[in-house]
């Protein structure tokens, strides 16, 4: 079992997630950055200022940081003291990795506009910068029933439930980006990888609750068999339905083995156990139907 644990535990896409942490931040700050003088609920700059606020964007956007921060400083004082403002000061903070002071303009421009998803969306993200878990979790959840529809909105909540051990959290924000976007062969990679990512958690505590029970050397030989170790996958099969005779499946599974090897006669004595268990499996009855048909083996 320990080697079964380990081989799921291969996280490459964990280390890559990490290097790529950076870059996911500065695309979704460029996103939140987009835009004029005017804000999500219609708020607007006095006209004057419109013209200044769209110049610290432009140096933003064209990573002059510290003439944007004078900017968006300027507007602020002049009276143009509207959520997006507050919100684009804090990505350059964010940028340049000033946390404490990019979570105080997220914090006002939230203040400012309770349904303006950008900044909690990017308040979360540097929430996590600080390792300050739970609370980033709750802001990156409400910017997601705010903008659900918004990709890298849900990027970041994973990323917040991949820290907290949230197997479940993250299938269920990978399945909604898929529904949105069900030829995306990353998200399916990525669901997948969660899904393969909880089994091992469940399975580590079946091995806590019940050590060596039938369900561990069921799952010993699922993984021989994914690898083509047939032999061994036989006989952890026969050791987990040793431990439990009644077990659904396990029989099943050592037919497809022993059809797979071209052992016709051990194949069908495994498809009656199988269906002594489950007289209705629909999977069993067509394999036993194959086998009295003369279907094909490897001999």
């Amino acid at each position: 079992m320990m080697r079964v644990l380990r081989l799921l535990r291969v996280n490459d896409w964990a280390r890559r997630r990490r290097a790529l942490g950076g870059t996911l931040l500065l695309v979704l700050t460029y996103q939140a950055g987009e835009g004029n003088a005017r804000g999500q609920s219609g708020s607007t700059l006095p006209h004057s200022l419109r013209e200044e606020f769209s110049r610290g964007v432009a140096a933003q956007k064209a990573g002059r940081l510290e003439e944007a921060e004078k900017v968006f400083l300027e507007v602020l004082e002049r009276g143009g003291k509207a959520a997006f403002v507050y919100n684009n000061l804090g990505i350059v903070y964010q940028m340049r990795r000033e946390h404490d002071k990019a979570v105080a303009q997220f914090r006002e421009a939230i203040r400012l506009q309770p349904d303006y998803a950008a900044p909690r969306i990017l308040l979360g993200a540097s929430l996590l910068a600080q390792g300050k878990l739970q609370e980033a979790t709750r802001q990156l959840e409400r910017g997601v029933r705010l903008e659900p529809r918004e990709p890298l909105a849900r990027l970041q909540l994973v990323r917040a439930y991949e820290m907290s051990g949230n197997d479940r959290g993250v299938i269920e924000q990978y399945r909604a980006l898929l529904e949105s976007s069900p030829d995306n062969p990353e998200y399916l990679y990525q669901l997948g990888y969660a899904y393969l990512r909880f089994a091992a958690s469940c399975h580590r505590q079946i091995d806590a609750l019940s050590p060596g029970s039938a369900r561990l050397h069921q799952t010993v030989a699922e993984n021989f068999q994914l690898q083509g170790h047939l032999d061994l996958a036989a006989r952890a099969y026969q050791r987990a339905a040793e431990m439990d005779p009644t077990l659904p499946e396990v029989h099943f599974s050592l037919a497809m083995i022993y059809l797979e090897q071209g052992k016709p006669a051990e194949a069908m004595a495994e498809v009656e156990k199988e269906l002594a268990i489950v007289p209705y499996s629909a999977a069993a009855l067509s394999l036993r139907e194959k086998l009295k048909a003369g279907g094909p083996s490897r001999q």
